[in-house]
């Protein structure tokens, strides 16, 4: 009787340990795999920057979970984004995302309905706000903070969409901007944290904005804060300095 009990509890810890283990299997297979799979759209072919999106332009993916960058658009947003303008040219079979597209017709948006979801709209003022005659809605901008107290810059959020200049939403050119009329918000779509460390760092210092390609996708890695010893100090200035704009000496020629 106790050798049958022996070889019941061994038959049950057996399949016990059988069982343990084909669920550790498949849920590593699932983590290796990247989890369920998420329907996403997709260009069906390729869109060109300010072309109006229809339904023969979008394909579906099912891409793994832990790939789907939250910006993407699921499929079942669809109809959300028919009529939208791409603001930058979207490859064929490239996953769509939120920052790829703005609305661009001809009657004033409200703001609400130009913001991504997850995100926020947040007006900011910015220095040399000359410069805000030359961005248009839907653009991409970097932003970046001058302490003049500290004498630093820093970059701060890098490919942030401008949804409105001013009052403006529309990205052609309006009649009143050239009557004279000059803007002196700029309202970018930010995270909530994003808008966070905006808000702070306006409230310590300035903020101006530089213009990106509109099909540079490029985001660097913490960027260094710049001080003045930039200005003064040539070692410095050249470290700044991108490699394509250092001068290059001719064989043969002096240093």
């Amino acid at each position: 009787m106790n050798e049958k009990r022996k070889l019941l509890l061994g038959g049950a810890l057996a399949a016990l340990g059988l069982g343990l283990q084909m669920l550790y299997l498949r849920r590593f297979e699932a983590e290796a795999s990247g989890g369920p799979k998420v329907r996403v759209l997709a260009a069906a072919r390729t869109i060109e920057r300010g072309t109006k999106l229809g339904p023969e332009m979008l394909a579906e993916r099912a891409v793994p979970q832990a790939y789907v960058d939250e910006r993407a658009i699921r499929a079942s947003e669809r109809d959300s984004i028919l009529e939208l303008r791409a603001v930058s040219t979207v490859p064929v079979q490239q996953t769509l995302v939120w920052t790829d597209l703005i609305a661009t017709n001809d009657d004033r948006r409200d703001l609400s309905s130009l913001v991504q979801p997850g995100n926020r709209a947040l007006p900011i003022r910015v220095q040399f706000d000359e410069a805000l005659a030359l961005i248009r809605p839907g653009d991409f901008v970097d932003v970046l903070s001058v302490d003049a107290d500290a004498h630093q810059s820093s970059v701060l959020l890098q490919r942030v969409l401008v949804l409105a200049i001013g009052v403006e939403t529309r990205a052609a050119k309006q009649d009143s901007e050239a009557s004279g009329y000059r803007a002196s918000l700029l309202t970018l779509s930010v995270s909530l944290q994003e808008a966070q460390l905006l808000s702070l760092a306006q409230s310590l210092g300035g903020l101006t904005v530089v213009v990106r390609g509109a099909s540079d996708p490029r985001i660097f890695d913490a960027p260094p804060d710049v001080d003045r010893s930039a200005l003064h100090d040539s070692a410095v200035r050249q470290a700044v300095q991108r490699p394509s704009r250092r001068p290059v000496l001719l064989t043969g020629s002096e240093p």
